[in-house]
């Protein structure tokens, strides 16, 4: 078990729909808490609603450029004299068929939510084997384990972020830095366009609020869950999934030509 209290933490997309509510669930348990995002007004704006304002920093960086990681790791030192979690959020996703997606947004996909995390991962390694411990969590989908139709790079994206986090726990084995990786299934935020709640609507799709999946977030945390799915039946669709894809094959099929509507 680990106890949150004064751990310094890291947080990316820090802004977005899981990030904020994560943001303001961590300030509870009393932790050193590095916001990042990329706009100083959205950061303010969180900053407001948390309970431990002087145990806050809020850091302004691009996680997908190197001079954006290495400020995050610097103003961590600064204000907090290091760190001990990371917990990497920040994501970005596209509802659509590939053949209408542009290279180039495939590009941003694969940038912010697989090698912008890897390489921060990579930061801020040297610093937890130091100090011989450390927690890394990356936050997956229930998308990187079943890959849904018209979600190509963002299923893909997540199915890199998960094998990533399996190679670099494997990796990390016979040190005290531990590393999770925690797969909601559909979340209630603005990553989803108007199109994707449509589409979730008709095919009756699962949908959790952002502060539930916080929660859960948190509790994995805590249990230093190595791998955590959350929602049924997801989570066990995901394990069908991984040994006899067929059926989920046939099982999507109907929702597939539905959802083709919306895209």
């Amino acid at each position: 078990m680990t106890q949150l209290t004064d751990q310094r933490i890291i947080l990316t997309g820090a802004t977005g729909g899981i990030g904020s509510e994560l943001a303001k669930q961590l300030s509870s348990h009393g932790c050193k808490l590095g916001l990042v995002g990329r706009s100083q007004e959205k950061l303010e704006q969180l900053a407001e609603q948390l309970d431990y304002k002087s145990d806050i920093a809020l850091i302004v960086a691009d996680i997908v450029t190197q001079e954006g990681r290495q400020s995050i790791v610097e103003q961590m030192k600064k204000e907090f004299m290091g760190y001990d979690i990371l917990i990497n959020t920040a994501g970005i996703m596209d509802f659509t068929s590939l053949l209408e997606q542009s290279d180039e947004r495939i590009e941003a996909v694969f940038q912010t939510n697989v090698i912008a995390p890897i390489q921060l991962c990579k930061k801020v390694l040297p610093y937890m084997k130091s100090k011989n411990k450390g927690h890394i969590v990356n936050v997956g989908s229930t998308f990187g384990s079943i890959g849904f139709a018209w979600f190509t790079s963002y299923s893909t994206s997540k199915f890199a972020l998960r094998g990533f986090s399996q190679a670099l726990r494997r990796e990390l084995a016979e040190t005290a830095v531990k590393v999770s990786y925690i797969a909601p299934r559909a979340v209630k935020t603005s990553l989803n366009s108007s199109a994707v709640y449509n589409m979730a609507k008709e095919v009756k799709m699962n949908m959790d609020s952002p502060d539930w999946v916080a929660k859960k977030i948190i509790q994995s945390i805590i249990n230093n869950d190595k791998e955590k799915y959350l929602g049924f039946p997801e989570s066990l669709f995901v394990r069908i999934n991984a040994i006899f894809p067929g059926i989920i094959d046939r099982a999507t099929r109907s929702q597939n030509k539905i959802a083709e509507k919306y895209i």
